[in-house]
């Protein structure tokens, strides 16, 4: 892992570190790197949007937008990059998945050429399953927010 100069003390794992992280990847790996990251507490992932993006072929053509559902997912990787970091060596060969979605609001458009910074934030742990408040923003601005929930389980790939 990489430490981030912006914050002494925090982790960052970038793109490489990423794929190690979790078992998405192109089209439906939705985050490029995470910086701040402080365990399983918080971090953000960061995702750049170009044009290139697979979706944007049909969401839509003349008005390009970046599914919400996709910042929600945004979200959940992130999250589960956290998860499975904290872990060390016990998180390798684990996967997180997605339980629950809970208070999600879209508030803005993410168009491509926008930078987004998804912060999420732990609420709460119980056994192997972690709750995390998600926030994307853009130049500071809040794009999408929602809960959600994952568990973090044996890898059956």
């Amino acid at each position: 892992m990489v430490t981030d100069v912006s914050k002494p003390g925090l982790d960052a794992a970038d793109i490489n570190r990423v794929l190690q992280l979790l078992p998405h990847r192109y089209p439906f790996l939705m985050i490029d790197r995470i910086v701040d990251m402080d365990g399983d507490l918080s971090g953000i992932g960061i995702k750049n949007v170009t044009i290139n993006e697979p979706y944007f072929a049909g969401h839509f053509p003349g008005a390009p937008v970046m599914p919400g559902v996709l910042l929600i997912e945004a979200m959940a990787q992130t999250a589960g990059g956290l998860v499975v970091a904290s872990r060390g060596e016990e998180g390798q060969g684990k996967l997180v998945y997605f339980m629950t979605i809970d208070k999600a609001r879209f508030r803005r458009p993410v168009v491509p050429g926008d930078t987004v910074k998804i912060h999420v934030q732990l609420l709460r742990k119980r056994a192997n399953v972690w709750k995390y408040r998600g926030e994307a923003r853009v130049d500071g601005r809040l794009a999408a927010e929602a809960e959600i929930s994952a568990m973090l389980t044996e890898a059956k790939l």
